[in-house]
This record gives structure tokens, sequence and C-alpha cells, in this order.
């Protein structure tokens, strides 16, 4: 299914790149990337969702892939969080928030931290408030990896590589452009610098930890947590303060996959999610 490039403003002015698939007269969903990914990580998902009755919307988020650089320097939760806002409000009907990582945070926050109605569900891919230090770290350490560029797009692929072994080297030209940019005969990673510099990421700073403890309680729309069983980011402990908090919320496991679920198994997380929509969601909205 062929995808609309479309751009919407998000916080600050800040224009935000996403592909729109499906009819404009069904429910929206819209998915929010990990910290280092960008749109094209939901490609395949959200083609799977727009064939069964849903418009998707996934999105770059600032800082990343076509997406401004936020002009201030501004790579907080509550800018992506603010962003997570303008974009459904731009919709006109509160969508199913999907968010991995990263993106997960800041649909949390968004959904958790409003006075109005702002989704209608929330999907948490492998993420959850308290997160597991040793995992976050690995995400550091590939993030600053390539600071100075890549001689060739094979350099890139062995870095992608290293990070993700569960998958297999991969070389995809086309794929790493996009994730990738030429400047000065040199290969870089797509985001903005100041976005891991400034360590504004995906760890959650102690004080935001009281921020999502808030947002954790006043969740009441329907929400699944999906999780990678190769994870090094989500934690027991993490999985069931959440669980215990969000009245209703539910897990779903996705063997052979890591953090980055749906480029590891797509398949099961596609189901997953289908599911989700189907069982909890569409009997809503009709």
């Amino acid at each position: 299914m062929d995808a609309e490039r479309v751009v919407f403003t998000g916080f600050e002015g800040v224009q935000l790149v996403a592909d729109v698939r499906g009819d404009p007269s069904d429910w929206p969903v819209l998915f929010l990337h990990g910290g280092g990914q960008t749109r094209f990580a939901w490609g395949t998902a959200a083609e799977s969702l727009a064939s069964r009755g849903w418009r998707t919307v996934t999105i770059d988020l600032r800082g990343h892939g076509e997406s401004d650089w936020a002009p201030n320097g501004d790579y907080s939760f509550t800018a992506f969080g603010a962003d997570c806002m303008a974009v459904i409000d731009a919709l006109g009907s509160p969508p199913v928030l999907v968010g991995a990582s990263l993106g997960g945070l800041s649909a949390l926050l968004a959904e958790g931290t409003s006075d109005r109605v702002v989704s209608s569900g929330l999907v948490l891919v492998d993420i959850t408030a308290r997160a597991n230090p040793e995992g976050i770290a690995r995400i550091e350490a590939f993030m600053r990896s390539g600071a100075d560029g890549f001689a060739t797009l094979d350099e890139a692929a062995d870095a992608i590589a290293s990070y993700t072994p569960q998958r297999g080297r991969r070389f995809n030209p086309d794929g790493l452009k996009k994730v990738l940019r030429s400047r000065n005969g040199r290969w870089y990673w797509h985001w903005d610098p100041a976005f891991i510099n400034r360590e504004q990421t995906e760890v959650v700073p102690d004080r935001l930890l009281g921020l999502l403890d808030v947002a954790m309680d006043n969740i009441r729309v329907p929400t699944m947590l999906v999780r990678g069983m190769l994870s090094d980011v989500v934690t027991q402990e993490g999985v069931d303060d959440l669980l215990g908090r969000i009245p209703g919320a539910t897990l779903v496991d996705i063997d052979g996959a890591s953090h980055m679920i749906a480029g590891d198994r797509n398949d099961l997380f596609s189901e997953a999610v289908v599911s989700f929509l189907d069982g909890r969601i569409r009997p809503t909205i009709l």
C-alpha cells in the first residue's frame, strides 16, 4: 500500500515528517519510534494494519529522519510528548498510540499527564518507566558509534550487526541510506548529534520518574505492553510495576525478539497489535 508523505507541525513549530496509509475515514493509529530509529521502522506493520481497516501514521520524531532538528536542542521527554499531542490534535480523532522505547515514554506522558481525551488506546513496545541501566547503556554505546562518520555503508552495516546479533548481518544499501546521511564523503547517522550529546535519549532521568509515576496512575485507556523476550532493557520489576498501576493493562511476550521488536519479529508483533486493536479498541469506537 502506497504511503502519503505528510508534514505535521509539532511543539515549538518543529516540522515532523510522516507516512500516512489507509482510508482517511478509518480510525487512526499513530506510531512513535524509538531513539535512533525512523518512521521506516514501522513500515511493514503499518501496511498490515492499514490493510485491515486502520489509518496508520508513522512519524519521524524531532531530530530524527527527515523531521526538523530542535532549534534550541530540546530533546527532553516532555518535548517529545508535546510533539505527540500536536500530531494528535491534527488527526482529529484520538488515535491508538503505538510507541517503542523513547516513543513509548512519549506516548505514556502524553496520555497520562493530560486532563483531556488524548488517545483511544496505548501500546508500549518494550519500554516501562523503570528500565535496565545496562540495556540503556548498550543503546547509548550504539548511538555514539560512528560519531565521526563511516567511510562506507559496509562499516555502518557492521555497526548495526554488532548491536543486533540476533538478526545476522544484513547489507541493504537502500535501507541503510534511510538511516544515514552523506556529508563530506562520509556517512553519518540521521539523528541530530545534540540528541545523544545532551544525553536526552531513552534514559529516564531521576527527575522524570515522578512524572512517569503520575502518568501511569492516570492512564485509563486500554493498554498493552509488548515485551521482547531477548530484551535487555525491560525488567520483570518494571513490567510488574506497570501492570499493577494501569488498570486492565495486558502483557504480550514476543519470542526471538530483542528491544527492537518490530524489526526482529514483525510477524508476531503485527499479530499482537491487530489482536489488541480488533479485540479491545474497535468495539469502543464503533
